[in-house]
């Protein structure tokens, strides 16, 4: 059976003491939601490093031991003298750009390096060697006039390394350039390409290959756990931050199902969706049949499609969008990415292993802004629904067809890694819900195999000792058909989400009844599944938006049209709606209005935004609380929450809406608002 490939290590690791651990629409074909009211066995058993704080182990990082190693490295002197030779150097394949090699070797390792003994650590070179005597002031001259000379011819080199310092948040296109230029990174200054292990030069753990190190340790290690690597963590970290003055600090309990979740997705992000960063897919003919991750990479190839993707990484979510989601007055944020940032398998065009370190950057800018974070693996091998933003679009092959069941074992292989890394102790107080598999399309899969499915899962991240809520889909089933199913587990929560837009009778309703369903229909939905007597139990809503149409652009598929306007043509006569889908009775529709900038919204048009948003609010937070979708979008305004508060279409705060459900809703045909555009 097919094994996650493992990471490379450029030195051999020498563990001490190893502890073990046993691991009716019909489809839509992008984010589609199927239509309804509301909307293999555990891997083998194996030798893993043990991820309690009390247990010792090579692989597993100890802050005290890290803290020491710091503690020396600051300690040694700094060689005097320094020459500096430039050379060519050939390119990564990812980043073709001009290094010079500094014959430094003094370095001081600020972070992620293995305990006693140092495999693994940033090497050093040279001691200080000191003269005294009558030459004395002599040798002292000399030095400083080889400072003089070197010191700008240093900055310089590094400046080539490093570029500026990457600050605001970015919406703008990531591009197919293949010559991509880095955005930040000058912790490379006093950091030499010699302290890189040759075997390693050019992989992943080569710092000098990123295209951005911005807030990450770029001391090198091979540390690992769960067979992940540690590179480019930090040693310390705070959880005595805060979203606001209305939540608990990360080191304080949230009290889950009284306190509600007001949260956000950071989707497009490590997981492509045309919809959300067309100009990825903008450029390119129908004819190519690029559609999604899988296509786009494969028509890319390795190197363009690593250079294209990182840039992509860096840029569309930054450190200021983690800032911006707080100011927004949003407490948690869900971060969804793809099994290829553990691993790729035989056969897949997708970029490896390169998003890992965003991932884990974005969980330290969470912890930095108070935000608690849910993990959502948003595509597993084979794809759980065949849509676009499980990586390929198509047929649906984890457990289901040929490779149904060697998929389902690569998953929970996945599940196994993931899950000891995140049992770290670092991570106990901010990975506060883990998810197993967004959107499984329990339509099509037997229900019965997903369920076992599942508790393979949760049996494997529990014995890893990852006590974080998990997660698991309603896949379309259903709020009322998960009562009954998974009791007796603890700390399960149900992940549904809701959407008016994918349901040909729902996208008909009138704005007044969208709202009115919202309210009413959603509510009443919530309030059953939360009731063990009547429904699953724990329940929060994953994903929601304020559009009231299918209108945005690749939403349903790259060059697929809506339901609203009748032109989604997906070629399946199944799932094909060919004739306009918007309130009865309105005319003709059309997407221009939808899609029209927001100055152009009528202020009748921005008020019903609003409470629409608003209304779907109140409905999730009678649950567990809500995680909108999305953060960011290039240009589709009802699905980004930052476009959103630009617009003046969404409450200022989260937590301070206008409207609540109580109000009467007014029916907006007759204040002027076209049911058609």
């Amino acid at each position: 059976m097919a094994r996650p490939r493992r990471e490379f290590a450029a030195e051999a690791e020498k563990p001490r003491k190893q502890h073990h651990a046993t691991g009716g629409d019909g489809e839509r074909p992008s984010r589609e939601r199927r239509e309804r009211h509301s909307s293999s066995r555990s891997p083998e058993k194996k030798a893993r490093v043990g991820i309690a704080e009390s247990q010792t182990s090579s692989q597993v990082l100890s802050i005290d031991s890290l803290a020491k190693l710091d503690a020396e490295n600051a300690k040694a002197t700094i060689t005097e003298k320094e020459a500096v030779k430039p050379r060519q150097k050939v390119a990564t394949g990812r980043v073709a750009k001009e290094r010079k090699q500094s014959k430094r070797k003094r370095r001081i390792a600020s972070g992620a390096v293995l305990e006693e003994g140092g495999e693994g650590r940033a090497r050093r070179g040279g001691n200080r060697k000191r003269k005294y005597g009558p030459g004395l002031w002599i040798l002292l001259g000399i030095i400083i006039l080889l400072l003089v000379i070197l010191v700008p011819v240093g900055v310089l080199v590094i400046g080539k390394h490093s570029g500026s310092s990457s600050g605001g948040s970015s919406s703008g296109s990531s591009g197919s350039s293949s010559s991509a230029s880095p955005t930040g990174g000058n912790n490379l200054k006093g950091v030499s390409e010699s302290d890189i292990p040759t075997a390693a030069k050019g992989t992943v753990l080569d710092p000098f290959t990123w295209y951005d190190t911005t807030d990450f340790n770029v001391t090198y290690t091979n540390t690992t756990v769960g067979g992940l690597p540690v590179m480019g963590l930090n040693t310390t970290y705070d959880d005595t931050t805060q979203a606001n003055a209305n939540t608990p600090k990360l080191n304080q309990p949230w009290q889950y199902g009284t306190v509600p979740i007001r949260g956000m997705n950071v989707g497009g992000w490590l997981s492509i969706e045309p919809f959300i960063t067309p100009s990825l897919f903008d450029s390119y003919a129908p004819s190519l049949g690029i559609v999604d991750e899988y296509t786009l990479t494969q028509h890319l190839g390795a190197s363009q499609s690593a250079q294209t993707l990182e840039k992509h990484y860096a840029t569309f979510v930054t450190e200021q969008t983690f800032a911006d989601i707080k100011a927004a007055g949003l407490d948690h944020v869900r971060i969804p990415y793809s099994y290829w940032a553990v691993t790729t398998y035989p056969g897949d065009p997708y970029v490896p292993k390169i998003s890992w370190r965003y991932l884990l950057r974005g969980i330290e800018w969470a912890r930095k802004n108070g935000l608690r974070v849910n993990l959502d693996l948003h595509a597993v091998p084979g794809s759980q629904n065949g849509w676009n933003h499980s990586g390929r679009q198509g047929e649906v092959g984890w457990l289901n067809g040929t490779d149904g069941e060697l998929n389902g074992q690569r998953s929970l292989d996945l599940h196994n890694q993931l899950s000891a890394f995140f049992a770290q102790p670092r991570y106990k107080n901010i990975v506060v819900i883990y998810g197993l598999v967004n959107e499984p399309k329990m339509t099509m899969l037997p229900v019965a195999t997903v369920l076992n499915w599942t508790t393979n899962a949760i049996e494997i991240v529990r014995k890893n000792n990852l006590n974080a809520l998990i997660a698991f889909g309603d896949g379309f089933l259903g709020l009322p058909n998960w009562k009954g199913q998974l009791q007796g587990i603890d700390n399960l929560v149900l992940d549904v989400h809701q959407y008016v837009i994918f349901n040909t009778a729902q996208i008909a309703f009138t704005h007044q009844n969208k709202i009115e369903f919202a309210c009413s229909g959603w509510t009443a939905q919530t309030q059953q599944s939360i009731n063990v007597a009547t429904g699953f139990g724990p329940t929060l809503c994953g994903e929601w938006s304020q559009a009231d149409t299918d209108c945005a652009q690749y939403l349903n598929n790259v060059n697929v049209g809506s339901r609203w306007t009748g032109t989604m043509n997906t070629g399946d006569p199944l799932t094909q709606v060919l004739s306009p889908s918007c309130p009865p009775n309105a005319g003709t529709c059309e997407c221009t209005d939808a899609n029209a900038d927001p100055s152009q919204y009528s202020s009748t048009y921005k008020q019903w935004l609003q409470m629409f948003a608003e209304a779907q609010m109140t409905s999730f937070e009678m649950g567990w609380g809500w995680f909108y979708w999305t953060w960011q979008t290039e240009a589709s305004v009802q699905w980004s929450w930052k476009l959103g508060l630009a617009a003046g279409i969404l409450p200022h705060l989260a937590y301070q809406k206008d409207f609540n459900c109580s109000q009467v809703v007014p029916a907006y045909n007759t204040l002027g608002l076209a049911e058609d555009y």
